[in-house]
């Protein structure tokens, strides 16, 4: 036992280099190895090295991960840190909480039972406890966005976690096999060549369209999961690379990296580097937003409010509330207390008014019953103290001005509330003004009464919302109001021409207003082939508007809840995605800063600053 010890130590001093000074003679020193730990203090302005997550196997109750992997990790610049397979939620979650980046090892078969496949005759040895586990990891990890890089049955389980299926055994179940993918050469030694599309990550990444791997599986992609698209193929048209790029941050190899990377291949050192780089830029991210306040300004989440059991303090399926605002990162939203337009008699006006008031209790209610984690914010000094607490932030707003009726006393009555703004229309023309979308140009722009609900949302302190009006209702609006105006809610023209978003004529007009505009992430305002749309064509709506307008005059509101969720977008827990493309374009923090909620708190700041009507 003594002797394996020494044996032991002596591989790892020689693997650290520092064998001669610690063991001298051969007698180990052991005031001399912790001088020299100490020399190993954290250089403070060195490079921040991230810390990518390495899942493990389990071998007769013990957790193992080669050193291949952690190893290949350190030459990719990152700090590796084990995983250990615990198959509890909470504490899975809460180690996953501080990794910037996550590796998914090799090992043994998968239960196709995952898939909804019986076991085939050829299937090996599979664990269901690692397969609960790295699954388990997988959702969590995914949930929060941290890139993450599959490793042969890393990859296999990524594309199941996604809906995705295998072949159990490729040489039974496939007609060509001539590719030998479990080859009998040491892992440091590639064994067939793959076929990389020139289009790819990968093929950015290795800078080859075809390159030498190692091989060691019998299983195999089948079906591609449809997040994925396969990058790299074996010459027998085997999957041998997936990737999520460039919407999620997620990328799958069929072979073994680190071992070619432990054996001196320099090309393939490149996939951990590029995952360490992705990590890095996500930890930045995630850093930039304990300093800054971020908010998304139109959620139609009180809907949900009145789905019985519903809590915004649980996971619910809907795409905001608490646990994935914390995934994302984000510090406060707008709920929209949301009135789909009907008829305008007295009686209908009356009904409106007393729906919306009641879908504002509804928001002030669960704020309520889950004090302990949030609170309602009317003003900017709100928004502070409750991120201050730990509490996310809940503003409240009003969508569609029809919610006023025809009685200029409710806009006071909201204000009493805590509403913040008052989106004028919906997609129908009201008694404010001309809606963009079902028109009859009935005002051609602002009603008389509208010019009316303008000047009084000034003198109370609301933001006026011309999201959904027309484009002559906005430009009545504008000329009419005494404070800047906000756009809650909409996107370019210029790059998408639907009827709901803005020229870059009145982004101009806006940013002369000193307002803000919101970019929405609802699918059909940000791409004509509204199926594709992506979280890439919504930061390219952010940079165009910031190009037009000014970096003041932008921010993000994503009407989740209502309609919006794009793809690599589809919730709050998505929205740091955002920051990462943000920081990755050349955006500087002030700049992201701005963009999150800096100038949506400065309209607001200067409206209620602005407002006659002071409440005690």
């Amino acid at each position: 036992m003594r002797k394996s010890l020494y044996t032991v130590l002596f591989a790892c001093s020689i693997l650290h280099g520092v064998q001669a000074q610690v063991y001298g003679s051969g007698i180990p020193d052991l005031q001399k190895l912790y001088e020299l730990t100490d020399s190993c203090d954290m250089d403070m302005r060195a490079k921040y090295s991230p810390l990518i997550g390495l899942s493990v196997s389990i071998s007769n109750g013990n957790a193992r991960v080669g050193a291949a992997y952690y190893q290949a990790v350190v030459k990719g610049g990152g700090t590796p840190v084990i995983i250990p397979p615990i198959t509890d939620g909470k504490v899975l979650r809460n180690i996953v909480a501080n990794l910037d980046g996550l590796v998914l090892i090799g090992g043994a078969d998968v239960n196709p039972l995952w898939y909804k496949e019986e076991p085939h005759e050829e299937l090996g040895e599979v664990d269901p406890v690692r397969d609960l586990y790295e699954l388990k990891l997988i959702k969590i990890a995914t949930d929060q966005n941290i890139p993450v890089l599959g490793i042969c049955r890393g990859l296999q389980l990524l594309n199941i976690a996604f809906g995705g299926t295998l072949y159990q055994d490729i040489p039974s179940q496939r007609p060509d096999h001539h590719v030998k993918h479990n080859q009998t050469l040491p892992s440091a030694y590639g064994s067939h060549r793959i076929i990389i599309d020139p289009h790819s990550r990968l093929a950015d990444i290795l800078g080859k369209d075809t390159v030498t791997v190692n091989s060691f599986h019998h299983q195999a992609i089948k079906d591609l999961a449809p997040i994925f698209k396969a990058t790299a193929y074996a010459t027998d048209s085997v999957i041998e690379a997936f990737e999520a790029y460039p919407n999620r941050q997620i990328m799958g190899v069929q072979w073994h990296p680190e071992a070619l990377t432990l054996g001196g291949d320099t090309t393939m050192v490149k996939i951990f580097r590029h995952l360490v780089d992705k990590a890095s830029v996500f930890h930045q991210a995630k850093e930039m937003h304990k300093r800054f306040l971020s908010i998304d300004t139109h959620t139609d989440t009180p809907f949900w409010f009145k789905r019985a059991g519903f809590s915004i303090a649980n996971r619910e399926r809907n795409r905001v509330n608490i646990p994935k605002m914390r995934e994302g990162r984000l510090d406060g939203v707008f709920l929209a207390a949301f009135i789909g337009q009907g008829k305008r008699d007295e009686a209908s006006s009356r009904e409106a008014t007393r729906k919306v008031i009641g879908l504002i209790e509804g928001i002030k209610e669960q704020a309520e019953r889950n004090k302990d984690i949030c609170g309602i914010a009317v003003t900017e000094e709100d928004f502070i103290r409750l991120k201050n607490e730990g509490k996310k932030a809940f503003f409240i707003g009003i969508e569609n001005g029809y919610a006023i009726g025809k009685d200029l006393s409710n806009i006071a009555r909201f204000k009493a509330m805590g509403v913040n703004y008052i989106t004028l229309c919906h997609s129908y023309d009201n008694d404010i003004c001309d809606s963009s979308t079902h028109t009859n140009h009935e005002w051609n722009g602002l009603s008389p009464f509208g010019e009316e609900v303008v000047k009084e949302m000034n003198r109370q302190g609301i933001m006026v919302d011309l999201s959904h009006a027309s484009e002559q209702s906005f430009w009545d609006a504008i000329k009419t109001s005494k404070a800047p105006i906000i756009c809650s809610h909409s996107s370019s023209k210029a790059i998408c021409g639907s009827d709901r978003n803005l020229t870059d004529e009145q982004l101009r007009a806006l940013a002369q207003n000193g307002g803000v505009a919101q970019v929405c992430l609802l699918n059909r305002y940000i791409n004509p082939d509204y199926k594709r749309a992506s979280l890439t064509d919504a930061v390219e709506h952010i940079d165009h508007m910031v190009k037009i307008a000014g970096i003041d005059h932008v921010g993000i509101g994503s009407d989740f809840d209502g309609g919006g969720g794009i793809i690599g977008c589809e919730g709050d827990n998505d929205l740091i995605q955002i920051t990462v493309k943000l920081i990755e374009k050349g955006y500087t923090e002030e700049d992201i800063a701005k963009i999150w909620g800096g100038n949506l708190m400065r309209v607001l700041k200067e409206v209620q600053a602005a407002a006659t009507v002071k409440t005690l």
